[in-house]
């Protein structure tokens, strides 16, 4: 066994490089200097004997032995923070420290009427909170980022476990004066291939409503364009196409001061799952099963 072993800041000072691919950028995400960092991870390569990265003065490149032991760190630190967890959760219920991400197609809509009430009736609760795509928190919650991520199903989460929230319908848009005047429920016909416009790629909303369509066609024509639901919304209300909103959106009042028709989607695919998800096995289950309540009671 050797005699020295890697400190659990030396891995967090590789992970946050390899996650950042530049020494400032991760040095800044880390709360250090960039001269620290630098050390720290150079220390590490002298600890083990190797060069787990390749350093020039444009590009930080790791090596094939330096990703496999960005793998382990992963592990490493996520074991060592469900240790922490572990301790904490012995304590007062969702309590401390808590770290969430949250999906765009359901941040604005729903944590402004959570949040308010949370810190009024868990106050020794400290939730810091990511938005970010179901891809990246997904990713997140698998590297120990986060502890748990609000988002909305079916999308690929590896192993997990889950609280179910609510159910949230799907809802099409339409300019004011199209010419179609579309009725109260909308089938997925009356969708023009040409004209939808959704998220772009790593949005899981893009994916349940080309589902919702159950029209192959609509994924090859369908344009990919729009950062945000309120973008999507902005460019309907200017008879640039239609797209496709949860309802939460049009109920926290997406619409207003636009002149865009939204109606339910008729299809029995028409609805996504807002759940919240952690790790399996985690310590913390109860303190995610209370959060989880308290969403639903949002």
């Amino acid at each position: 066994m050797s005699t020295y072993l890697p400190t659990l800041k030396q891995l967090q000072y590789l992970v946050a490089l390899h996650e950042h691919g530049h020494f400032g950028r991760a040095a800044e995400a880390s709360f250090v200097s960039q001269s620290t960092l630098s050390a720290g991870i150079r220390e590490l390569e002298s600890l083990l004997g190797v060069t787990l990265v390749e350093r020039s003065r444009r590009v930080v490149r790791f090596t094939a032995l330096g990703n496999q032991v960005v793998d382990k760190a992963h592990r490493i630190l996520r074991e060592a923070e469900e240790l922490a967890d572990l301790v904490q959760a012995a304590g007062k219920p969702l309590a401390g420290q808590l770290r969430m991400s949250v999906i765009p197609t359901i941040a604005p809509f729903l944590l402004p009427r959570f949040l308010p009430r949370l810190r009024k009736e868990r106050p020794d609760l400290e939730l810091f909170l990511r938005e970010e795509t179901s891809h990246d928190a997904v990713e997140s919650l698998q590297h120990g980022r986060v502890d748990c991520v609000l988002l909305a199903l079916p999308f690929a989460t590896g192993e997990v476990e889950k609280a179910h929230i609510s159910d949230d319908e799907l809802y099409v848009a339409f300019p004011k004066d199209d010419p179609r005047n579309p009725p109260d429920i909308i089938p997925p016909s009356m969708i023009d291939e040409g004209r939808l416009l959704l998220l772009e790629d790593g949005h899981c909303l893009k994916d349940h409503a080309l589902a919702a369509c159950n029209r192959p066609e609509l994924r090859a024509s369908a344009t990919m364009i729009g950062t945000s639901l309120h973008t999507l919304v902005q460019m309907v209300d200017n008879d640039l196409g239609l797209t496709m909103l949860p309802k939460m959106a049009v109920d926290a009042g997406i619409l207003n001061g636009t002149e865009v028709v939204a109606r339910p989607l008729k299809s029995k695919n028409a609805t996504r799952e807002i759940a919240l998800i952690w790790r399996k096995n985690s310590p913390r289950r109860d303190d995610f099963e209370l959060l989880a309540e308290e969403l639903r009671a949002g």
